[in-house]
């Protein structure tokens, strides 16, 4: 019976063995496909992005923008990746983490200086600090996002979702929310 229960205990840890290296590449690809937080991915999110920010920001600075869209002009990031808010989010507080923020990226920054180009406004300008530590901007007292669906600048897939809870909207100039689309 000993013996039995030993060499099952050895036969589980010998298959857990053999898992590992399997998970650890699901993870990877998961990583990969899904996008992350942000934090130290360097996404297009991330002031500490590698893609080019826009012309006259100094390098390694945060960048908004606006640009236009077939929903009209809509306010990004400096590499021209929509801007998103979420309807959920309540003052100073972001309502999305975990998946939610896997799928919808927060737009944060590591920098003091955060430009503002193209028509969008300085003073509507500010930052939020995440439940854990990031800096996010803010647009108006949005809480910014990008979404993982827009694969390339200008896309404006994630517009209209209600994924999460609460509908995702693009932002105008002035910060009032595009809705329909």
């Amino acid at each position: 019976m000993i013996n039995s229960l030993a060499r099952l205990k050895a036969i589980r840890r010998h298959r857990m063995l053999l898992a590992l290296p399997v998970a650890a590449a699901a993870a990877a690809v998961a990583l990969t496909a899904c996008g992350t937080s942000g934090a130290s991915s360097g996404g297009p999110y991330s002031s500490a992005a590698s893609s080019t920010p826009a012309a006259d920001a100094p390098a390694g600075a945060a960048a908004l923008t606006l640009r236009h869209t077939s929903l009209g002009t809509i306010l990004t990031n400096g590499q021209g990746f929509t801007l998103y808010a979420f309807e959920a989010d309540k003052g100073t507080m972001s309502a999305c983490s975990g998946a939610c923020a896997a799928a919808w990226p927060p737009a944060t920054t590591s920098v003091a200086h955060v430009t503002v180009t193209g028509g969008a406004a300085k003073s509507l300008v500010g930052e939020i600090t995440r439940a854990d530590g990031q800096r996010q901007l803010t647009y108006a007292g949005h809480p910014l996002y990008g979404f993982s669906g827009d694969g390339t600048p200008g896309s404006t897939n994630g517009q209209g979702s209600e994924a999460f809870g609460a509908p995702w909207d693009t932002l105008t100039a002035t910060g009032t929310e595009v809705t329909g689309g």
